[in-house]
Parts: structure tokens; C-alpha cells; sequence
């Protein structure tokens, strides 16, 4: 009993001790309630930048998105050989055609239960994915 009165006066000291100001556990801190006066900002000047001319256009061209695109992408690229003979084949799109193929009478091929259970199937990483062959 004595021993673990010892021991228990020691820790309490021990942690009484920790909450000191001076001795191993001393830092310099900072005064947080301290103000100092920071010097006012000072805009250098950028002589780069002219004037706009009446009549010329914006130099923001497009909206916030298409400036966005531009930074991030760095706006239109070339387009390949390939790829330019492939859309120069495909020619113009109909103008109508979005509102033509909700349209009941418009003609539809069925592509069998294949594409539909290939179409509803779960995502996965396909570890285990798995083959059948119909017979």
C-alpha cells in the first residue's frame, strides 16, 4: 500500500511538473496578442498592357467554360490524316435526327439478347469474367 501511494504521488508530480513554465519542457513562443503594421501592398506596375482600341474585340474570347478549356487542353488540336478522311467520309449529319429517333415509327434492329446481356451486365474489373458459347 505504501509503495503504490509512493508510486502514485510520483506520477501526479511528475505530471504537475509538466505544466510548468520553466525547467526542460521551456519554449519561446510567439505573442499571439502582439500587432505589428504590415506595409500596404504596392502593385508594380505591367507595362505590357495597352489600351483597348473602340471596335476591336474582346481579348476574352468565349465564355468562363471555353476559357477553361483553353487551359486545361490548350484549345483545338489538328486533326490526323486518318481521322480527317474518316470524318470527311461520314458527312453531314441530319438536323433533325435527335428528335427523329424517339419517333415509335422509326425503324429499329434488334440485336438479340446478346446485346442486351452484354449491355445490363454488372461493371467490374474483370477478374472474373467468364466465356459461354451458345450451342
Amino acid at each position: 500500500m505504501r509503495k503504490s501511494m509512493i508510486g502514485l504521488s510520483l506520477v501526479s508530480l511528475a505530471g504537475l511538473s509538466a505544466c510548468g513554465s520553466s525547467g526542460l519542457f521551456d519554449r519561446d513562443r510567439p505573442d499571439e496578442f502582439a500587432v505589428s503594421r504590415q506595409p500596404p501592398l504596392v502593385i508594380p506596375p505591367d507595362f505590357s498592357l495597352t489600351p483597348p482600341q473602340p471596335g476591336q474585340p474582346r481579348p476574352q474570347t468565349g465564355g468562363i467554360q471555353q476559357q477553361t478549356l483553353q487551359a486545361m487542353f490548350g484549345g483545338a488540336q489538328t486533326r490526323s490524316v486518318t481521322e480527317a478522311a474518316i470524318v470527311g467520309q461520314a458527312g453531314d449529319s441530319d438536323a433533325g435526327i435527335r428528335s427523329s429517333v424517339g419517333d415509335p415509327g422509326t425503324y429499329t434492329v434488334d440485336k438479340g439478347s446478346v446485346t442486351r446481356d452484354i449491355i445490363a451486365a454488372p461493371e467490374g474489373d474483370g477478374q472474373n469474367a467468364q466465356a459461354a458459347t451458345p450451342e
